[in-house]
């Protein structure tokens, strides 16, 4: 089963016939009050795992926001884990009412994966982007190969998986789904040093729609 495909995450599908059950005997035993409850949460799990239609239409150098949410922090630093380097780093922090869905920024080759166990720190906090548990997913530029960008899925208080669904070698559309966070995280999207960044600190950015910067292909 492809669980980039249709409107609600695949992944929901054993929470939800769980909490369909826990609703149903509820309801059997205690009556509609009884059941109210359980039912509410089965509704927003299923909320919870929307992955709503997005039009995708980013010139092949723009960068797309990988996820919804704030932009937390814009900021030069050094990643060592794959661009070996300076870089930009965009952090987004996504609330749980947020679409958890990650896509991808630019049309190009999975490069780099690398799952890094850690802590559960709540993901607005500053000192979790380092401590918390998280997934790196390395993005090698198809229009030049000699440019690559790397995300960065980092769990929460509240999230505790992370789900990726690519493998290296695997080449991806812009914008295409390649994973989630299951409530409440941050997302990190690391730029070449020298991009045009187009959003700010406090700004709201939807996933594949909004153009977070510009990559320089020289």
């Amino acid at each position: 089963m492809d669980r980039r495909k249709g409107l609600i995450v695949a992944d929901v599908l054993p929470m939800l016939i769980v909490f369909l059950i826990i609703t149903t005997a509820a309801a059997l035993w205690g009556g509609v009050r009884a059941a109210l409850l359980p039912g509410i949460l089965a509704l927003f799990t299923l909320y919870f795992f929307r992955n709503p239609l997005r039009r995708i239409s980013a010139q092949p150098e723009e960068v797309v926001s990988p996820a919804d949410g704030v932009v937390m922090a814009v900021e030069e630093v050094v990643e060592e884990n794959y661009l070996h380097g300076s870089a930009i780093k965009v952090s987004i922090f996504l609330n749980i009412f947020n679409v958890h869905v990650n896509r991808t920024p630019i049309t190009g080759v999975i490069d780099y994966l690398y799952y890094r166990q850690g802590k559960f720190l709540p993901a607005f906090k500053s000192h979790a982007s380092h401590l918390n548990e998280r997934n790196y997913v390395g993005i090698r530029w198809e229009k030049n190969p000699a440019v690559s960008i790397l995300v960065v899925q980092i769990t929460g208080f509240i999230a505790r998986r992370i789900a990726c669904w690519v493998k290296e070698g695997e080449k991806l559309a812009q914008g295409e789904l390649f994973g989630m966070i299951k409530f409440g995280s941050c997302t990190e999207l690391y730029l070449p040093l020298g991009s045009e960044v187009l959003v700010k600190k406090g700004q709201k950015v939807r996933g594949g729609e909004t153009i977070i910067g510009r990559l320089q292909n020289e």
